[in-house]
């Protein structure tokens, strides 16, 4: 089922397969219906949203229902279990003690020569965070987005997720919700859900950022209303990429491998090592995992399409395909994994250590699941407060200050062209002298 690779120009090839998988569909096949669906909410509002989810999610919403009620949301506390609701106060713990630590904080430096400089942080007004649905829920989805922006001191946080059957929503999802602080919740979902976050409607507030997952048509759509509302990234289908030395138990790994790919048919899920034996072993323990897997149709299909075993020389070539690769998550099944790390340069979230799953990462340990993919770690990072704060630039000068720099700044202007550039500055400092260049 799954493939071993030991060529390294192979290994290559298909390593940039999976990474671009989602390019060409993201491009040719789905644009055009995500722009009607943007133009249609933009012009018609809430008309537009109830009859995409109507086309789309075969769900037929009245306009008072597409806010969540206070009813329902007290009604989801007595539908989930007490264990569930302990594991989401957890969670919500852990995730908020960690980005506690990650506030930027304004500065002002007063230099000697009476110039002020600093950075002054502030947070988006309103912020909406859009969580997916359909094969599953995600609770721990709506933590890792809703956290942050409250750390971050967001005013307003709005939550768009699609309805379920007869426009039932996920207890857990909403538990999750009001546990991590969001104020409104909408039943809505898909690129519909995008635009009305993205242009506002009668019942939906416009935002000033996005953030959170979803399928080919939510990413488009963040893609096309960026500039109108920032977006936190354009993410792909999942990838985990594991790199795993003799130390590395084949059933562990097997079992992570697996944990990705059941995500979706299109995530991937990649061994890399230089110890054949584990290889072999891993891919006999894929099959056998799989075989009664409640999921198994889907996983299936991502560990057939997407998932790749390689057989390396060393670790260090195995860091060097995995920086080519840039994963989502990155896992070091190694002896020694803090000195192998020093040889990773590109990747999402990092799992050190062989009792280290990414299942961790993705609930409770702190750290930000939404993470970049399809490459994307090679110059983006994790979602976080700092996604949710944008900062400004102090500056002020004493008129001695300016005195001192008006002749550069008349001599860089005039080399611009910009003669009211200098006369902002000469008419300010005329009767002061000359200044110095």
């Amino acid at each position: 089922m799954l493939r071993i690779i030991t060529q390294w120009v192979e290994a290559q090839a298909e390593l940039r397969r999976i990474c671009d998988r989602t390019h060409d569909e993201l491009v040719v096949h789905k644009e055009a219906t995500v722009r009607e669906v943007l133009q249609a909410v933009r012009r018609k509002g809430d008309q537009a949203v109830l009859h995409y989810t109507a086309e789309f999610d075969r769900i037929t919403l009245n306009v008072e229902d597409v806010r969540v009620s206070g009813a329902e949301l007290d009604a989801a506390y007595q539908q989930v279990s007490k264990e569930l609701l302990n594991a989401i106060r957890t969670a919500c713990k852990q995730v908020e003690a960690f980005h506690r630590q990650r506030v930027p904080k304004s500065w002002v430096q007063f230099g000697d020569d009476e110039i002020v400089l600093g950075k002054r942080y502030t947070p988006v007004d309103r912020a909406g965070i859009y969580i997916p649905g359909g094969q599953a829920s995600y609770p721990s989805s709506v933590i890792m987005n809703a956290i942050p922006a409250k750390v971050a001191k967001v005013p307003r946080l709005v939550m768009c997720t699609p309805p379920g059957q007869e426009k039932k929503m996920n207890p857990a999802v909403l538990v999750a919700a009001q546990e991590a602080g969001v104020d409104e919740i909408y039943r809505v979902g898909g690129a519909q859900a995008i635009a009305a976050l993205a242009y506002g409607t009668e019942t939906i507030p416009k935002v000033d950022l996005i953030t959170g997952p979803g399928n080919i048509y939510v990413t488009l759509a963040k893609k096309l209303v960026y500039g109108s509302v920032g977006i936190d990234s354009l993410a792909g289908p999942s990838e985990v990429l594991i790199i795993a030395d003799g130390s590395a138990n084949p059933v562990h790994v097997a079992a992570d491998m697996l944990a990705q790919a059941e995500h979706d048919s299109m995530a991937s899920a990649i061994l890399l090592t230089a110890d054949s034996v584990l290889a072999r072993k891993v891919v006999a323990e894929v099959d056998r995992q799989l075989a009664n897997h409640p999921r198994r149709t889907l996983t299936e299909k991502a560990i057939v399409n997407y998932g790749l075993v390689v057989v390396v020389d060393s670790l260090k070539a195995a860091a060097e395909l995995s920086n080519e690769f840039a994963p989502e998550h990155l896992e070091l099944q190694v002896a020694d994994p803090w000195a192998l790390l020093d040889q990773i340069r590109h990747a999402g979230a990092i799992f050190l250590g062989c009792s280290t799953p990414e299942a961790v990462g993705d609930y409770l340990a702190g750290p930000n699941h939404t993470l970049p993919t399809s490459g994307a770690p090679r110059y983006a990072s994790p979602l976080g407060v700092e996604t949710f704060i944008k900062h400004s630039s102090l500056i002020q000068y004493s008129p001695a200050a300016l005195k001192k720099v008006s002749r550069a700044i008349n001599v860089l202007a005039e080399a611009e062209g910009l003669p009211s550039h200098a006369d902002s500055v000469r008419l300010r400092t005329e009767n002061e002298g000359k200044g110095e260049f």
